[in-house]
């Protein structure tokens, strides 16, 4: 890809283009002089933590739960870094409080809004609604031209502490203790999963089964098996007599700095050993699996369809295949529509244009690399993505080295997307296509029949990318030659396949894997 010849031109374009969204253009309401929102505590919070003041249009949920999708209409959101709260202390909201979309408080529209904090402590759970975190109650604001904004809200109330869902006969979820990331975090530390159970599960008390990893979208949690369980369409084919006699392992997307991708990092720390060393052996025993990888199989679409591809390529013996759907950027030539290794700049492209990230399946751009990046610098303690819990926050940890203060290393810069070379070359381990290639002598005999991966030519987020030039690594290799099966959908988007229909295609081709391999 081409560059722009001269970096001050790409600053130059760098401060025309932190203007370009259309919630930046209004303007300060010049009658709203003194803006001020305070967040009282009456009993004593000492921990450190962020701030979250957030203003919805709606009622119909309460405004903590923010939505952390920067489309045009999302809710404008304000947080700063405290050190914790005294018996009555108050923390001020004012026009120097870091905002999205808006950058100040006062850029806010007229108009009625319902309006929230919370206070996030647990920088082990990346979710601002973490367990025993505080929030405050709900006021109502109605905001025109000639007011400002004056609130008040108190931290009267506490999220409660994690509960696991309720079980039937047939659906399971366990907490798991880490010793690995306990010793990785300095705190006790857990892995979750859900669990289904096949028909014949009861019948015979000695009879093992095979079982299959499903792996969710980013930061999807283990309770999804819940949905899926309650879903009438699934459970009538489940519990039919043509239903494959699997044990389904939901894993949880849950980790300090986002989602863990289910594998070794050195941000989130061992997440992949301790899965395969402890959490693995645990289900094992516990639901009667086959102890054998020819039994092991995975599946996930978008984070779920990286992270299964990435198990079977890290752990090839241990798993008899994956089928990846939508996976994120697999060759980080092409991480979206960033270059890390040769791009200069992430926010801003060889034409002077800002980087889109997420499109419709038409093409329509929805939001920029940088506008998503923004949000995340407000939802990231420090002001800083890196902290966010959110997409670019996670890839961010997943895929980069720790610094020597035991921080993220940043792939790009949070203002100006400058891109780091140094931190750039330490995310080679985690390209996918680089690791395949570069192993695939020892690598590709161990592949054999165990690929099978699904695309949308209109991927939302731009993968389809990364997948062609894995596609054609592939396809080049000859010894051995790579029988990877690919299947590509033309004009269709992420993920955009009908669950149950896909599930049940998925899980009768893992059947045959398994006969085959067992024969």
């Amino acid at each position: 890809m081409k560059k722009l010849p001269l970096m001050c031109f790409i600053l130059l374009l760098l401060l025309d283009f932190s203007k370009a969204n259309a919630n930046d253009n209004i303007k300060v309401n010049v009658n709203r002089q003194n803006t001020k929102v305070d967040i009282t505590s009456a009993q004593a919070i000492p921990s450190e933590g962020r701030l979250y003041l957030i203003f919805s249009p709606s009622a119909e949920q309460e405004p903590r739960f923010y939505s952390a999708w920067p489309t045009s209409n999302v809710d404008p959101l304000f947080a700063k870094d405290i050190g914790g709260f005294n018996v009555n202390e108050t923390h001020s909201f004012t026009d120097t409080v870091i905002g999205f979309p808006h950058k100040k408080m006062a850029q806010i529209p007229s108009k009625k809004w319902y309006v929230q904090a919370i206070y996030d402590t647990d920088f082990l759970d990346s979710r601002i609604n973490s367990p025993l975190n505080f929030y405050s109650n709900i006021v109502e604001l109605d905001l025109d031209d000639d007011s400002d904004i004056a609130l008040t809200l108190n931290l009267e109330k506490q999220i409660a502490k994690e509960s696991l869902p309720e079980e039937d006969q047939f659906l399971k979820f366990d907490k798991v203790p880490s010793q690995l990331l306990s010793d990785f975090w300095q705190n006790q530390m857990f892995l979750r999963v859900g669990v289904i159970l096949p028909k014949t599960y009861y019948d015979n008390p000695s009879h093992k089964f095979p079982v299959v990893f499903d792996i969710g979208g980013y930061h999807a949690r283990y309770t999804r098996a819940k949905n899926l369980y309650e879903n009438d369409a699934f459970k009538a084919f489940w519990f039919s007599d043509d239903a494959p006699q699997m044990v389904m392992i939901f894993l949880d997307g849950e980790a300090p700095l986002g989602d863990s991708y289910q594998i070794d990092s050195q941000n989130n720390g061992p997440y992949g050993e301790a899965n395969m060393l402890e959490l693995l052996p645990y289900l094992t025993q516990k639901y009667k699996l086959v102890d054998d990888g020819n039994s092991r199989f995975t599946t996930g679409c978008s984070t779920g369809g990286w992270a299964s591809l990435a198990l079977q390529l890290f752990y090839p013996e241990q798993f008899n295949g994956a089928w990846s759907f939508s996976a994120d950027g697999v060759d980080f030539k092409y991480f979206q529509l960033v270059d890390i290794y040769s791009d200069n700049n992430a926010f801003i492209n060889e034409h002077g244009n800002e980087r889109p990230s997420y499109r419709a399946k038409d093409g329509e751009i929805i939001f920029s690399i940088q506008r998503e990046i923004m949000m995340e610098n407000v939802i990231g303690r420090e002001d800083s993505f890196a902290f966010s819990g959110g997409q670019w926050g996670g890839w961010n940890a997943v895929f980069g080295p720790k610094k020597e203060n035991a921080q993220p290393s940043l792939i790009w810069d949070s203002v100006t997307g400058e891109i780091d070379k140094e931190v750039a070359k330490a995310w080679e381990n985690y390209d996918l296509r680089l690791y395949t290639q570069n192993n695939w002598a020892t690598l590709g005999p161990k592949l054999a029949g165990k690929l099978h991966i699904w695309m949308g030519d209109m991927d939302n987020f731009y993968l389809n990318n990364a997948m062609n030039l894995y596609q054609n690594m592939l396809e080049k290799q000859d010894e051995p030659e790579s029988d990877a099966i690919f299947t590509w959908q033309r004009g269709v988007g992420h993920c955009d396949y009908k669950k149950v229909p896909m599930l049940k295609k998925t899980l009768s081709q893992m059947q045959k894997r398994l006969s085959k391999s067992i024969n």
